[in-house]
């Protein structure tokens, strides 16, 4: 079945043309946010959330760009929208103890293991991951897709909604700035 003939059934609500949607994406749009997130519980329910905001949306989808375009732009989209939301919850979480409030506050990301890593390899993984989150929002998106993803040049662009010159601009510093990390990390950890 083609794009237009799949959107046409989602369009007209049809509930196993929606269940075939998740099925077939479900755990591209999990790793998707899982990179990005780097939290377990939190890429679920962006993983929910992308399909209940697609579900939702599929009237105002053009057909300009593949269902997977479509899918990884809402997933980027709430990934990076929850990565904010917990920088600002840290940015002012001295307030907490300073307000009384007996909120419990986020936590950064953890070490966790994507599922594509193998498990001998899960400390170089873990290393990576942490290296990934310190990049620039935009590199860290460009990275991900790429490396993780295995999303072409083109797709890349089609999702963040740029040229594929400014993804390959992204993907050059992205490598440049985790060379340095990687480096300045394992000359500081090189006896460990």
């Amino acid at each position: 079945m083609t794009d237009p003939q799949f959107i046409k059934l989602l369009r007209e609500g049809d509930e196993t043309a929606f269940h075939q949607l998740v099925e077939d994406w479900k755990d591209r749009i999990y790793n998707t946010a899982l990179g990005l997130v780097q939290q377990a519980e939190d890429a679920e329910e962006i993983t929910q959330d992308v399909f209940i905001t697609a579900w939702k949306s599929v009237q105002q989808f053009r057909g300009e760009s593949s269902i997977q375009t479509w899918l990884y732009k809402i997933a980027v989209h709430q990934s990076l929208d929850c990565i904010r939301k917990r920088k600002r919850k840290k940015r002012f979480g001295f307030l907490v103890p300073l307000l009384g409030s007996e909120e419990e506050q986020e936590q950064e990301p953890g070490n966790f293991l994507h599922p594509g890593v193998q498990l001998e390899k899960k400390q170089e993984a873990q290393v990576l991951f942490k290296a990934i989150r310190k990049l620039p929002e935009q590199q860290q998106v460009a990275y991900s897709l790429q490396k993780i993803e295995g999303l072409a040049i083109k797709e890349i662009a089609q999702v963040m909604e740029t040229t594929d010159g400014a993804v390959e601009a992204l993907l050059n510093r992205a490598k440049t700035n985790l060379q340095k990390t990687l480096t300045n990390y394992y000359q500081t950890h090189r006896d460990d």
